[in-house]
């Protein structure tokens, strides 16, 4: 099977808009390091920790996208009902192996490393969120 033109564009998007996220992140923990840096570390593990998060956070989207373009192709509804949820499984699997690596190893930071599973979610939502106003504006015939 070839993974569709759409599946790549969405999930190179979604690595781009993770990255530069992943990239804000640094910077404010680097920023929080100055001002505390009693509670707030920045070292290596930082660095780590976010690059491997996002990874996975666009692995599980990636996946996610493939599982999807799948299942369209199957006929039977029970089918690609199940392919689905065995899918959902092993993409939460996955996450939370992250996410106990992430906090368990000494070579890597938690917080740094979870909080990219969430920029996914949060991009889609607000691209959402910014399309439907751009179809209401445009359905009332404003521009704004």
């Amino acid at each position: 099977m070839r993974v569709q033109e759409t599946v790549k564009k969405e999930s190179l998007q979604i690595a781009v808009q993770s990255g530069i996220a992943t990239l804000i992140m640094w910077i404010c923990i680097f920023i929080l390091h100055h001002f505390i840096p009693e509670k707030v570390s920045f070292d290596y593990r930082v660095i780590l920790s976010g690059l491997l998060g996002t990874v996975v956070a666009v692995m599980n989207f990636l996946l996610m996208g493939i599982t999807v373009q799948s299942v369209l192709s199957v006929e039977n509804q029970e089918e690609a009902y199940q392919r689905m949820r065995l899918s959902y499984r092993k993409r939460t699997m996955l996450q939370l192996g992250w996410i106990i690596l992430a906090i368990v190893a000494p070579c890597f930071q938690a917080v740094p490393g979870i909080i990219p599973l969430l920029f996914p979610g949060a991009f889609l939502r607000i691209r959402g969120i910014v399309e439907w106003k751009k179809g209401k504006n445009q359905k009332q015939g404003g521009e704004n």
